[in-house]
């Protein structure tokens, strides 16, 4: 089996559409449906969108921040801060910093403002989905701008918290790149290794510092000095 074959999908990415206008939300809906996508619910609020996607189990959240009932950052926050929700690509009108900036914090894997193409929004769904991040161009510099912010003012670590686990070679150099702010795809080209490669070892990482996203991994390597080597 070539190394293409063994990276497609086994099934079609399972997507959920979370927007409060209807023609909007159906045309996503549909675009997304057309390109081979699972659309497995849609929601037009933010409890409704919180209850189907629990029940529904997407692996993309594709979420509009304005929502009534529940803002789409809280519905993120929610979903996302189990650890075992979907990724979230948030898809919103508004390419204010500061809501960028809030969506990333409360776990957006990636931010796309509505002015995007069809073609740039499938892609982006299809890269949430195997947890790269996306943004909509002029703002991936802002958010690592965020985590360098972040990780300037580190949160304080438990007192009983256990040694970090050693991580392999391979695996600094990958969270090194990562910590420069380049994608998956970025990162299996420079080491020139495959893309589902560079998902593995980030999976591992996570698991061994007991970190849950890119956001905190980013953080914890900041705070290493590893995007400055």
């Amino acid at each position: 089996m070539t190394e293409e074959a063994a990276e497609k999908p086994v099934k079609p990415v399972k997507v959920m559409v979370v927007d409060d206008h209807p023609m909007w939300r159906d045309a996503v809906a549909r675009d997304l449906g057309e390109a081979g996508f699972e659309v497995v619910a849609t929601a037009s609020d933010g409890l409704q969108a919180v209850r189907r996607a629990l029940a529904a189990g997407p692996d993309v959240l594709v979420l509009d921040l304005n929502l009534p009932g529940k803002p789409g950052v809280e519905v993120c926050r929610e979903l996302v801060g189990s650890g075992t929700g979907p990724r979230v690509l948030v898809l919103s009108a508004s390419g204010e910093h500061a809501d960028v900036l809030e969506a990333v914090k409360s776990g957006a894997t990636g931010y796309l403002v509505k002015s995007a193409s069809t073609e740039e929004l499938l892609d982006a769904v299809r890269r949430t989905a195997v947890g790269d991040p996306v943004f909509t161009p002029g703002l991936a510099g802002l958010v690592l701008g965020e985590y360098r912010r972040l990780a300037a003012d580190p949160a304080p670590s438990a007192p009983d918290k256990p040694a970090v686990p050693q991580l392999t070679e391979r695996e600094t150099e990958v969270l090194r790149l990562v910590a420069k702010g380049l994608s998956y795809k970025q990162i299996a080209e420079r080491l020139v290794i495959s893309h589902r490669t560079v998902q593995n070892h980030v999976q591992n990482t996570l698991g061994k510092l007991q970190l849950h996203n890119r956001v905190e991994l980013v953080r914890y390597a900041i705070e290493r000095g590893l995007d400055e080597e």
